[in-house]
């Protein structure tokens, strides 16, 4: 099978995770890096391919793009992609506004140019063995879900100055992969209380959230997200899906239904010995799962989408409706808020 060539735009942190990943992928390779910064000649040179300035200088033969640049920059370069008639795969979130998401909807629809997000864990296969427990009634109906993102970003990080802006904190960075996964598993977000708070910190950003969602099936979920508190119970921490991480071995994600409930990342399926009842011992058992690398699958499926034999698994409405609900997390600083979901 014939790799595609794909171009990777933005040679920071994540587009050389997606180089990485293209190396490794069965369906896919690097093609060019582009990237203004000339300091980006070392990351194309490791790979063996060619720096371009713009996405203008593209060579021929490109058959798909990775943008894995600034959020704000995402509508308007993928709307370049889908110009040239280039299947782009964005990098979460797919806009900075709801407002931008709707463009780069309409301008996918009208072109029929596939465009892709990307929410990798969708590929992990772990969310994929709880989403298919989920589906199969192992846990009942689903009543509550609580996520923990609770991590701690030391304060080198906050140098550049957009780090300390609205728009940098852990509710879009970091809670839009959470919110998207409890998408995933559980349906549609109808409902959102919140309260947000810069308090530890004090930068013109969140550095903290805890929120409540209303889920169509009626179930409730909690959140809590800080990156501002030394603890183990993040999906960064506990997953081992990136090696920058170290692992903690603990759970972030705990889904519970009528029958049983569900730890993840580790996947513990916990059922009463007996008759359902506060008095009756509870086991757990381990759901079976093959790990692999979700950006290297992610690769492949956009390969596959770009040859045409599937379409994309989170496409740019998909990720728009993300979008929105933590848009209604983080509404205002300091104040409870409910309000409702629009689908």
């Amino acid at each position: 099978m014939k790799r595609v060539s794909i171009a990777i735009v933005g040679a920071g942190l994540i587009g050389r995770k997606h180089a990485v990943a293209l190396a490794q992928s069965k369906g896919a390779r690097l093609a060019a890096i582009v990237d203004p910064d000339p300091g980006a000649d070392a990351v194309a040179a490791a790979h063996g391919v060619a720096r371009h300035a713009t996405l203008d200088e593209l060579p021929a033969g490109i058959e798909g793009v990775v943008l894995a640049t600034p959020t704000g920059m995402h509508v308007s370069q993928a709307l370049a992609c889908i110009e040239r008639g280039l299947p782009v795969l964005v990098e979460k979130p797919v806009a900075a506004t709801s407002a931008e998401a709707s463009i780069l909807v309409e301008a996918a629809r009208a072109s029929g140019v596939p465009v892709l997000i990307g929410h990798h864990r969708r590929h992990n296969p772990r969310i994929a063995a709880a989403k298919a427990a989920i589906e199969a009634g192992a846990l009942g109906r689903i009543v509550t879900a609580h996520v923990s993102v609770l991590l701690c970003k030391p304060d080198d990080y906050f140098r550049p100055d957009w780090r300390r802006q609205p728009g940098a904190g852990p509710i879009l960075t970091n809670l839009v992969h959470e919110i998207d996964t409890l998408r995933n598993l559980l349906g549609e977000v109808t409902d959102v209380s919140a309260f947000v708070s810069n308090a530890i910190r004090g930068h013109a950003v969140e550095d903290s959230a805890a929120a409540i969602l209303r889920l169509a099936s009626g179930a409730l979920a909690t959140l809590a997200v800080s990156d501002a508190t030394a603890a183990p119970w993040s999906w960064e921490l506990t997953a081992g899906e990136n090696p920058d991480y170290p692992e903690t071995g603990q759970s972030c994600l705990t889904i519970s239904g009528t029958d049983a409930s569900l730890e993840l990342p580790g996947l513990r399926l916990w059922r009463p010995d007996g008759p359902r009842s506060w008095l009756t011992p509870m086991r757990a058992t381990a759901l079976p799962v093959e790990d692999s690398d979700p950006l290297v699958l992610q690769a492949d499926h956009f390969a596959a989408v770009i040859r045409g034999d599937c379409p994309p698994i989170v496409d740019a409405a998909d990720a728009a409706r993300t979008l929105a609900v933590v848009e209604a997390v983080g509404r205002e600083f300091n104040a409870t808020q409910t309000e409702r979901v629009e689908q």
